[in-house]
């Protein structure tokens, strides 16, 4: 598989520990609401909810570790995700300020300040997605290998950990010199980036919704979000009152890197969904609208936008550039007018109203506001664009009543003869709404006949790399039956 292929696997992967922030951005959301002031000072449930939200929030990067390895791995087995926690527990261990002291003869007082921060539950983010990808590759080479028959017992999945453990020891061996010229160069990058303000969060924004074309958007946020640079928005906005006591919480300024996906998540991009149910065919409309209302409400409510984003982003690509840009933009006024809201999953109205009640939650109202601008906006734009460039949007030119009507199993069976038939499949995988095929040939895939079988785009990842955009809800069947099929 080609690099790009493989990032786009590794953002894939970087979902599993991501999918545990909303649970903590509900208990820690209900627990500042109880107690926003306090934070648990004076309300015994808000303390038990706000520390139970923490204790995922404190350990992001043994999650990343875990989840990654697990997400990465061939077959979804969590001897994986055990690999991968137990390489954590080395690199973490001989790489602690007092094991450092030791291993390089120098006084703990002389230790980089790299080294005191590498085991902190953020900073360590870094070390976690390499970890996990390690361990994920160790596991999908040696998971099966048989050693000598004295050796019987220490075969396959048993040896995977022993093997984790040496990597781990190799890694913290280059982490040892190499780690603090990348720390200091990463702080650099942050006081840049953070030196920019509205402006790297605009920039952000735009960049953020560009790079989802071509998933590699899981490649971009973790330096904004977390705190791979120092700017740890997440969990700094999540922290509420305890990141104002701290320092790592300034109201006005904290949630920048957030606060502008309301507007578009919530407002913006439904607006496009009725822009396009509007300029739809008239014999089309009741089905166009059926699938904007249901890809609309998911982006309003939870923030997941991909099945309304890829419901034009190949269709009419100069739509999706437009959503980016507006993207941005809203990412620079709010940070400009200093209209602060957080969230734990996505920008929806779930986070929006926990996020209401958090201390650092500014002006939020005015979000608003600005988003219902920014419905008007996506409106017009999108309406006149559609009409005055004649582009392809869902039921323009075309006759919805006459697609197939399949089953599962025989659509998968359509699918897998115009990928290029079996032969043709290495790998299935997916995500939320992609098919994510390793494929022998990638040119082989008939994309034209991917469309009339109800594929929303066909995008080839060099030559080796196949997406195919299916849609949410019927991805996960397809990618499971085109297991067995292939199996048999």
């Amino acid at each position: 598989m080609n690099i790009l292929g493989y990032m786009q696997k590794v953002g894939k992967a970087l979902m599993v520990p991501v999918a545990t922030l909303p649970a903590a951005a509900i208990l820690m959301g209900i627990g500042y609401w109880l107690d926003p002031v306090g934070w648990g000072s004076e309300n015994i449930l808000a303390a038990f909810l706000i520390k139970s939200g923490g204790a995922i929030i404190d350990n992001m990067a043994v999650l990343f570790a875990v989840g990654v390895a697990f997400g990465l791995s061939r077959d979804k087995n969590g001897s994986a995700a055990l690999s991968g926690f137990v390489m954590f527990l080395v690199v973490t261990t001989l790489l602690a300020p007092g094991s450092v002291a030791q291993l390089t003869g120098v006084d703990a007082s002389e230790v980089p300040d790299a080294f005191a921060k590498i085991s902190n539950q953020f900073i360590g983010i870094i070390i976690g997605i390499i970890i996990g990808i390690i361990s994920a590759e160790i596991y999908n080479r040696y998971s099966s290998v048989e050693l000598p028959q004295a050796l019987a017992f220490f075969s396959g999945k048993r040896l995977v950990p022993i093997l984790t453990s040496l990597a781990g020891m190799v890694l913290s061996f280059a982490l040892l010199y190499i780690w603090p010229a990348v720390y200091d160069a990463l702080i650099l990058f942050g006081i840049k980036l953070e030196s920019m303000g509205s402006v790297g969060a605009g920039l952000f924004g735009f960049f953020n919704r560009l790079f989802l074309s071509v998933g590699m958007h899981h490649a971009l946020y973790p330096v904004f979000w977390f705190d791979v640079v120092g700017i740890n928005d997440i969990p700094n906005f999540l922290g509420g009152a305890q990141s104002i006591a701290n320092g790592t919480g300034i109201p006005g300024k904290t949630g920048m890197y957030q606060a502008g996906f309301f507007p578009i998540m919530m407002f913006g991009l439904p607006a496009a969904a009725l822009a396009m149910y509007h300029c739809a065919d008239a014999k089309n409309k009741n089905q166009v609208f059926a699938i904007m209302l249901a890809a609309g409400m998911a982006s309003f409510f939870t923030g997941i936008t991909e099945p309304l984003e890829f419901s034009f982003m190949f269709l009419a690509p100069v739509l999706f550039l437009i959503h980016a840009v507006l993207t941005g933009i809203s990412l620079y006024i709010a940070a400009s007018m200093e209209w602060m809201a957080g969230f734990g999953f996505s920008a929806g109205l779930v986070d929006f109203v926990l996020s209401s009640q958090n201390p650092l939650a500014t002006n939020w109202y005015m979000l608003i506001l600005q988003g219902l601008v920014f419905f008007t906006l996506y409106y017009v734009i999108f309406r006149f664009a559609i009409v005055k460039f004649n582009l392809k949007t869902p039921g323009r030119g075309e006759d919805l009543s006459k697609e197939e009507s399949q089953d599962i199993p025989e659509l998968t069976a359509e699918y897998i003869k115009a990928i290029g038939g079996a032969d043709n499949i290495i790998e299935v995988d997916n995500c939320i709404t992609r098919l994510r095929l390793g494929v022998k040939d990638s040119s082989l895939a008939d994309s034209a006949k991917l469309k009339q079988l109800g594929a929303a785009g066909v995008v080839p990842v060099g030559k080796n790399g196949l997406q195919v955009i299916i849609g949410l809800g019927k991805v996960d069947k397809v990618a499971e039956q085109m297991k067995l099929q292939l199996a048999n």
